[in-house]
């Protein structure tokens, strides 16, 4: 099971990745579209597998998982609702939206997901398993894209997704090439040290 997980996870990753950074690089130029809402907003799906990879691969981390995990489900939401919903209402109607309760529930998710981001980065830079680029990049870009979120299209909220989107394959990518490595690491019996990974 843990190998198909891992390859999973890593191919959603990288199609998450694409979700992220392909629309952003072509709204530099367009600006934001139907087009790239919707591949951004549809990509977010692939993110929990991705993540559940990245945790099988470090064989470290459960609590930081279990925080980042919540708090993708609540802003992965958030994110499918601003581009695929949000997106296509009248400039009124958004600011009145954002206005009421929405608002509370949009702030509380991003949150929450943030404070998951920042603990299970830390957790993947502790357990060294990744390269420490992609990790700290991983950490930085997606905390950003909360930030940025509720402010709409912006150069900043393109290179975020942008840097996002390299930090995501980049880990991806790791995940793919050493399967064999988690599965060490998860058999590895108690008090013998997990084997190296190769990110």
């Amino acid at each position: 099971m843990i190998p198909f997980l891992l390859r999973f996870g890593a191919v959603c990753g990288v199609l998450l990745g694409l979700s992220l950074g392909v629309p952003s690089v072509v709204e530099v130029f367009t600006g934001e579209t139907a087009a790239t809402s919707f591949a951004i907003g549809s990509g977010v799906a692939f993110a929990v597998p991705a993540l559940t990879a990245f945790l099988l691969h470090q064989g470290a981390g459960t609590a930081a998982y279990a925080v980042n995990v919540v708090g993708l489900g609540l802003f992965t939401g958030v994110a499918f609702a601003l581009n695929l919903f949000v997106f296509f209402l009248d400039e009124p109607v958004v600011e009145d939206l954002l206005a009421g309760p929405t608002r509370f529930a949009v702030l509380g998710g991003a949150l929450i997901f943030v404070t998951g981001t920042v603990m299970f980065t830390v957790s993947m830079a502790r357990a060294k398993v990744f390269h420490a680029v992609p990790v700290w990049g991983y950490g930085v870009s997606l905390t950003l894209l909360a930030v940025l979120a509720p402010l709409g299209d912006t150069v900043w909220s393109s290179a975020s997704h942008i840097l996002a989107a390299a930090s995501l394959v980049w880990l991806s990518a790791t995940v793919w090439s050493a399967p064999g490595n988690a599965e060490a690491r998860h058999r590895a019996p108690v008090g013998r040290p997990p084997v190296p990974g190769t990110g």
